[in-house]
């Protein structure tokens, strides 16, 4: 099976699981409003430094998982020495308000899911 597919024997094509299973990765999301918090393209050692636990592995393979979803378009430069910029697309923009109202959620919630979660584990 690919990385980027979820087979599920009951639901084999089902598209919101093959979608959730790449947005529901650690670092998609983050990188994606990582990119959206300056409004202009980035390049690889600006978003590294703004994501500072992710490895340069990581950001590498979520970046090329982004730009195979049509979710980041990436742009090389023939310079000395190389540069390359990643930007948000159209598809990524329309996602946005999606992850910015989850984003939200998490905010309003976190103290209380925080809470629960100290009383479940005290519970045994």
């Amino acid at each position: 099976m690919k990385k980027d597919q979820v087979l599920d024997p009951l639901f084999p094509e089902c598209p919101v699981r093959n979608v959730l299973s790449r947005i529901g990765e650690k670092w998609y999301v983050l990188v994606l409003l990582t990119l959206d918090g300056t409004g202009q393209p980035m390049r690889f050692k600006t978003i590294e430094a703004a994501i500072p636990d992710i490895s340069q592995k990581m950001l590498t393979q979520t970046l090329r998982d982004l730009e195979a979803d049509g979710l980041v378009l990436r742009h090389a430069y023939a310079e000395v020495p190389p540069r390359v910029e990643y930007e948000l697309t159209d598809r990524s923009r329309s996602l946005l308000p999606y992850i910015h109202s989850l984003v939200g959620w998490a905010l309003d919630n976190l103290s209380d899911i925080v809470r629960d979660r100290k009383a479940f584990s005290e519970k045994g």
